[in-house]
């Protein structure tokens, strides 16, 4: 399969944003918004709650890359303004916390339950690392490149990003931005094994974020947002591709469960050239069906099965690079090359 590109790939942008941060604007981009007031299909039916989580300059946002919510409640965004990398908030946007001022390419953001503690893994660009630290940013252990799978001869060829964790402790390490490798590490943090890339049928440029997720068998196998490819990517543990759920016109950029449900982050693939405005949310059911989209057209299925192009719908969201739905079952987005925006919440109704 030939993968559909779009005019501008995100990496290009990377490439270019070194010389692109001394002019950016330092207060984030206001923006009016024209789409309608309630967003979404069928049951999944959102408002925007204006204004949720704006800070003063004193607490900016550069890139809005990931999102968590730990077991007190606050959402946690990650951001490569190393300002603070790590912006806690409560639930009514305000400022709990923040911290972090070496992650110069924070990217991938994952909270963890670990022996009756919650701990954080950042993926960084541009470190060539990952790290794990505690809610409030003490390091407790890092993984720089890895040598050991014979497949890197420099450090700066391996660009991690995200991570995937399994009940057991075991984690995984999507090479997303380097060479598409899938990199699985034992509890205690051992480099075990490499699959994927070229060689293993993980097309360049694929692995961007993805979770661990049950097969209709029950056992776990790795679901992955195939990013400009407009696809997710089921394997097996080892490896091996056992499923492709396509998702035209939507770019995968992460994946979140709630309940029977995954909620994936696109940039969608219709964004014209001349608008910043450029991306949408899919609501999957258990079998992977689009059931609803936010900020995107109603999901149309042919009769064979087959899902029609998808597409933007209205201006609220720049570019969805990662999803949270919490417990009350709001929807926080957060957002890449988006004018330094600080994440928007929408309440289900």
């Amino acid at each position: 399969m030939k993968p559909c590109r779009l005019p501008i790939s995100r990496r290009t942008f990377l490439r270019s944003s070194a010389l692109l941060s001394a002019g950016a604007l330092a207060l984030p981009r206001v923006r009016a918004a024209s789409a309608p007031a309630i967003l979404g299909h069928g049951s999944f039916r959102y408002r925007q709650v204006p204004g949720w989580g704006v800070l003063d300059p004193a607490t900016p946002v550069n890139n809005g890359h990931g999102l968590v919510e730990d077991r007190e409640g606050h959402i946690l965004l990650l951001t490569d303004d190393t300002t603070n990398n790590v912006i806690v908030y409560d639930r009514r946007g305000r400022l709990v916390h923040k911290w972090g001022t070496t992650f110069p390419g924070a990217h991938g953001f994952s909270l963890v339950q670990e022996r009756g503690r919650e701990v954080l893994f950042i993926t960084d660009l541009k470190t060539h690392r990952v790290t794990k630290t505690t809610l409030d940013g003490t390091t407790l252990d890092e993984w720089t490149w890895p040598q050991a799978s014979g497949r890197y001869t420099q450090e700066d060829q391996y660009r991690p990003s995200w991570t995937l964790h399994r009940q057991n402790g075991e984690f995984l390490v999507l090479d997303g931005y380097g060479r598409d490798y899938i990199h699985h590490y034992e509890a205690h943090g051992a480099w075990r094994r490499t699959f994927g890339g070229a060689e293993g049928g993980i097309v360049h440029w694929g692995p961007h974020g993805g979770m661990i997720d049950a097969a209709p068998g029950g056992e776990e196998t790795l679901l992955i947002a195939m990013s400009d490819q407009q696809y997710l990517l089921r394997l097996a543990l080892d490896g091996r591709i056992l499923e492709r759920f396509d998702l035209p016109g939507g770019n995968p950029r992460q994946i979140r469960q709630r309940g029977n449900h995954r909620f994936v982050a696109h940039l969608a693939d219709n964004w014209p050239k001349d608008r910043d405005s450029r991306g949408f949310v899919s609501v999957l059911d258990g079998n992977l069906r689009v059931v609803a989209n936010i900020g995107g057209t109603a999901p149309v299925y042919h009769d064979d099965g087959r899902l029609l192009p998808m597409r933007q719908d209205g201006d609220v969201f720049t570019h969805p690079h990662d999803v949270l739905v919490d417990r009350e079952e709001s929807l926080y987005v957060a957002q890449f090359n988006s004018g330094r925006t600080y994440p928007l919440k929408f309440e289900r109704i």
